[in-house]
């Protein structure tokens, strides 16, 4: 029984460690808690996986360099940074038709908003 148990235990602890390591990735390029969710599940996920931990420790090395560069950076890198990051955004709204809701909503008539994925018109 206490085998069954720990097995139990492991896979909860995957599943939801997975799922929200999973989000959190999705979330990265959007400002917001990406890092902090990715993290999250991580940490989640080193409670019963040792692997986990390293790649959190890993993980967390590599963001802070990613920071510490970012900020020793002129402002034109920085304007670049922060302005790849606003056009992935822009385009993600357009192509999920965010914009499109937003053109039927107040019926502009501007077909150029609607996304040209056909599932998500």
């Amino acid at each position: 029984m206490k085998r069954i148990l720990h097995h139990s235990r492991r896979i909860v602890i995957g599943v939801v460690g997975g799922a929200i390591v999973l989000l959190g990735l999705v979330m990265v390029p959007y400002p917001g808690p990406g890092w902090l969710t990715v993290f999250a599940g991580l940490a989640i996920l080193s409670v019963e996986f040792e692997k986990a931990q390293r790649i959190l420790d890993y993980a967390k090395r590599k963001y802070d360099l990613w920071q510490e560069w970012v900020a020793s950076q002129s402002l034109l890198i920085k304007f670049l940074v922060w302005s790849m990051t606003a056009i992935v955004v822009v385009l993600t709204i357009w192509l999920i038709n965010g914009y499109g809701m937003i053109n039927h909503w107040l019926n502009l008539g501007q077909g150029w908003l609607e996304s040209p994925i056909p599932i998500f018109k």
